[in-house]
């Protein structure tokens, strides 16, 4: 058993607490104003975990952990510096506010930093449910872990489970900047995840099934991960390498979200301001097929990535990043926004102590009318992808390529396991030629519906 303690709070029975960490936020945050700061932010943290995990029908680790942790930027006109620490006594505060003062008197000047505008900060931050009470109990998950564990080795061809596991947590957030915003964020997340290992001859596979919601009663069941880990590592077993050629590819909607990640490292302000962007010149125009829509919602209950703000404080919205297969714009923070003289539209990420990055909320391709089947049936012949590995996109052209692993497609239907294989293209030519399928379940901060583009190289023997 592992108990990781990291400057915990008082009272380990309690969830996270906004209102216990806003008071701590406020005070780091005065004293980097008094020890010389034009201005600063300050993130405040605290997390809560419990994992517990089993091996062959018993327990095998049972690991909780619990923290709090701060971040603090300061300015002094356009030099900026940062620190992060977890030591939040009066002497660790005092030597983080210290430090920092001391960086940003030495720092070079940034033109493009600063905090946001008072004026375009969020005032009306609108409650979205993201947190439920939960019961801490290792014995519950203990029960879930072994339940998916034996799930898993009842299918046949299975020879172990590598791992089975579960897992709560529990998190809450405040930021507070010298500029007069504050916002406070708390949220839950449960988790079950399972790998199993089949076995043929002398031939052994592995794979995996996971889920992960911000309420537990809304995870799927543990024997149904498990049963579905085991069937898909039996259904790997015998896997050659693909015949090399064009063909139409199908990519599982496990993996199909790795073009939305493409899609959305295209179009951050800071990839545009750099110019290292094969979208860079591509705002306004048609990238995608009509009727193709991605979507983010900020805002939407329970999801795995909503926020009212963003890391900087600017208040988020549902928007369409693509419309009817059209970029509508680019992702900003406020240094990116001030270098290309764009207004903000609340996609910074929080660094607790560095300058913010850029990020989505909730976003998803919205699914086509055909189902996954029939996506197969279309492909005719060709493969279906159901594992990437070793991706490598370059920024500037788009050019792709990825190992992969999966099944062949013959006549429509999924026919041998394939392994040992390579898919390539040009993201601009997959965007304008995806398809998606109609099987977008919301699982995640970015989703995606399985997709077709035809025409793909693969490469295998």
């Amino acid at each position: 058993m592992t108990d990781k303690n990291a400057n915990a709070p008082a009272s380990p029975a309690s969830g996270p607490d906004t209102n216990v960490l806003l008071p701590l936020a406020e005070s780091l945050l005065k004293r980097a104003m008094a020890a010389g700061a034009d201005a600063a932010e300050v993130i405040l943290g605290e997390s809560r975990s419990l994992e517990v995990s089993v091996r062959e029908g018993a327990l095998e680790d049972v690991e909780r952990s619990e923290g709090r942790s701060a971040g603090l930027r300061v300015f002094i006109g356009k030099r900026m510096a940062g620190t992060s620490f977890s030591d939040l006594t009066d002497e660790g505060a005092s030597l983080a506010v210290e430090r920092a003062i001391a960086m940003a008197r030495v720092a070079p000047e940034d033109p493009y930093c600063g905090l946001v505008e008072p004026d375009q900060l969020a005032r009306t931050i609108p409650h979205i449910d993201l947190y439920e009470d939960m019961d801490w109990d290792a014995a519950a998950l203990e029960a879930e872990a072994l339940e998916m564990e034996a799930a898993g080795r009842a299918v046949e061809g299975v020879a172990m489970v590598a791992s089975s596991g579960a897992s709560l947590s529990a998190s809450a957030a405040v930021i507070v900047t010298s500029t007069g915003f504050t916002g406070a964020k708390r949220g839950s997340m449960a988790s079950r995840g399972i790998a199993a290992i089949a076995k043929s001859g002398e031939t052994m596979e592995r794979d995996y099934d996971q889920h992960s919601m911000r309420q537990r009663a809304a995870l799927r069941s543990a024997a149904q991960l498990g049963r579905s880990a085991g069937e898909r590592a039996v259904a790997r077993l015998g896997a050659e390498k693909m015949t090399s050629g064009k063909m139409p590819v199908v990519f599982d909607e496990r993996v199909a979200t790795s073009f939305l990640g493409a899609l959305l490292g295209a179009i951050s302000g800071p990839s545009i301001a750099r110019g290292t962007s094969f979208l860079r010149d591509k705002n306004g125009t048609q990238i995608f097929a009509e009727g193709i829509d991605i979507i983010e919602d900020p805002l939407k209950p329970w999801g795995h990535g909503s926020r009212a703000f963003d890391g900087e404080g600017i208040a988020t919205r549902p928007r369409a990043i693509i419309e009817d297969g059209v970029l509508t714009g680019w992702l900003m923070n406020a240094a990116s926004a001030r270098q290309l003289g764009l207004p903000l539209t609340g996609h910074a990420s929080a660094n607790p102590g560095g300058p913010p990055g850029v990020s989505v909320s909730n976003l998803h391709l919205a699914p086509g009318e055909r189902s996954r089947v029939e996506l197969i049936a279309d492909a005719g012949n060709g493969l279906l992808v159901t594992e990437m590995f070793g991706a490598s996109l370059n920024s500037n052209t788009g050019d792709w390529s990825v190992g992969v692993a999966g099944h062949r497609i013959e006549n429509g239907k999924i026919t041998g396991a394939i392994s040992e294989s390579t898919v390539a293209g040009n993201m601009l030519d997959i965007f304008a030629r995806l398809q998606p399928g109609n099987d977008l379940e919301f699982s995640g901060r970015i989703n995606a519906p399985s997709v077709l583009v035809d025409a793909l190289s693969v490469g295998g023997r």
